[in-house]
């Protein structure tokens, strides 16, 4: 559909404040307004707060945090689609759409969602301690508003790549959950240690490991085919290279391979957490924040990699050193007890486990393709001219 500029409208003639007070303190769901644009659980420490003052969300009614100073470079921006009220602190601003016949509030979501909306909002902002982006500055925004059919084809169009991203997710989160309870079905819960099954023992990490090693304090350069794997690179038992930085190899430069198993030994929040290199890597290094554990035979992959994730708690206990500089070293992780069920146990277990992990593979490799069209969808708004 083409549009031109007069198909720009005031925001301000389509919406209106709200501003309706938990008097009765009737509503106890207390919720914030995260920078990715979400209502999430407050973690605000209210004893003692007159929860009275606080302002209740009606599904479908936004919520901003006029503040912008204290955001870097976003705008608290939401749209509240829960089943029931919620109340948020009444620094927010709250509104909603007039006339929904008019404009879609998910449209205007999706406007509000673009990096030139956290843009604008910023640069708009006054003040000098903090910097606020008012609500008589939000009525001045205008953007595309087509024929509410159009815009419901475009909702419709962004939300079916929205549900397809979801059901990715919850699917490698089925299937990763499945992998666990394999895991504890097969080594764990039918299992006595002290009358184990026949060709079973005891033994420590170290004896089914390659290595175990902390890696380089590796010298970064802007322009480099060699990536180096920091603690910021590990989350959710994954491995991202989003946060991977170039680096020139060192003769000492240790590289990793398929299979190898990734301990955080340092960092505030990121310290025991464990990821595995779940795809064949070239010229990836690993920095010393972090420790590689490299199993022995290729049986051995996932076995490792899921015991090691039932121990992310343990390494944050036996780590060592001050508040600040607290580590986890590779001695402390050799000596790690571990079962040693037979080869044959061993392998049936990895072919289950590539099973499952390849179909999470490639469900994973959808999601960036499917963010990407995502912002494309965005950009596409202000094409509407």
């Amino acid at each position: 559909m083409t549009m031109n500029r007069n198909n720009y409208k005031r925001l301000g003639d389509y919406v209106r404040l709200v501003d309706v007070r938990n008097r009765d303190l009737a509503v106890t769901n207390l919720l914030g307004v995260s920078i990715s644009k979400m209502f999430i659980p407050s973690i605000a420490n209210t004893i003692g707060t007159d929860m009275s003052t606080y302002k209740i969300v009606e599904p479908y009614q936004f919520a901003y945090g006029p503040v912008t100073s204290r955001n870097g470079d976003k705008i608290t921006f939401a749209l509240y689609k829960g089943a029931e009220k919620c109340i948020i602190s009444s620094a927010y601003i709250t509104f909603e759409v007039i006339d929904k016949e008019k404009l879609d509030p998910d449209y205007l979501m999706m406007w509000a969602l673009r990096p030139e909306f956290d843009r604008y909002a910023r640069f708009m902002s006054n003040g000098s301690a903090r910097e606020i982006f008012s609500w008589d500055d939000m009525c001045e925004v205008y953007l595309p508003i087509p024929d509410i059919n159009e815009q419901r084809r475009i909702v419709a169009e962004y939300q079916a790549v929205e549900k397809r991203i979801a059901t990715n997710e919850a699917l490698i989160a089925q299937l990763e959950e499945t992998a666990q309870i394999i895991y504890k079905k097969t080594f764990i819960d039918d299992i006595n240690l002290n009358d184990l099954p026949s060709g079973w023992s005891i033994t420590t990490l170290d004896d089914l490991s390659e290595f175990i090693a902390a890696g380089t304090i590796p010298e970064y350069v802007e322009e480099s085919k060699y990536l180096v794997l920091g603690q910021k690179c590990v989350a959710n038992h994954k491995i991202s290279l989003d946060k991977a930085r170039p680096h020139s190899p060192k003769p000492t430069c240790k590289f990793v391979q398929y299979g190898d198993i990734l301990i955080n030994s340092t960092g505030d929040g990121t310290l025991g957490r464990v990821g595995q290199i779940d795809f064949e890597p070239h010229t990836l290094a690993y920095d010393s924040n972090m420790t590689l554990v490299r199993p022995k035979e290729k049986y051995l992959i996932s076995y490792l990699f899921e015991f090691m994730k039932t121990k992310e708690d343990h390494f944050v206990n036996i780590s060592q050193g001050s508040t600040n500089q607290t580590r986890l070293y590779c001695s402390m992780i050799r000596p790690l007890e571990v079962l040693r069920p037979t080869k044959c146990v061993l392998e049936d277990f990895q072919r289950k486990m590539d099973m499952l992990y390849s179909e999470a593979r490639l469900l994973s490799k959808e999601l960036p393709i499917m963010r990407e069209l995502l912002k494309l969808q965005q950009s596409r708004l202000s094409q509407l001219v």
